[in-house]
């Protein structure tokens, strides 16, 4: 089952998980979350696999999240609607998302990549 790297080029948190995952000899196809974020239907299967809120795939520290005024809008959106904004432009989603073989990972951090990740 093959591994997608959701990431944004600019972004350094970005890089160290894509440097881990080249480090660690993982075979992934990468995607610019900019430009293709994930499908709402994509989202759902992240998001059942991660079994995190999907509050956790926002990216709050985000300015398209501040300037939607979301921290005030999301505890009043259903599931749906969340899914539906997140898949609607990938700059709102936290990121990395690194997504296959029935796990995901949301953000990067090295122990949690040892942990989900390594071979």
């Amino acid at each position: 089952m093959s591994i997608t790297y959701y990431g944004y080029p600019k972004c350094g948190t970005c890089r160290k998980a894509k440097k881990w995952l080249e480090m660690n000899g993982l075979d992934f196809q990468e995607v610019n979350i900019a430009e293709n974020p994930p499908t709402e239907k994509e989202l759902q299967e992240m998001i059942a696999a991660s079994s995190l809120d999907i509050k956790k795939f926002f990216n709050v520290s985000g300015k398209k999240y501040r300037e939607l005024n979301l921290k005030d809008r999301l505890p009043n959106m259903t599931d749906e609607e969340k899914i539906g904004l997140l898949a609607s432009d990938g700059m709102l989603i936290k990121r990395p998302i690194v997504f296959g073989r029935g796990k995901v990972t949301v953000g990067f951090k090295e122990e949690e990549f040892d942990t989900v990740w390594a071979n």
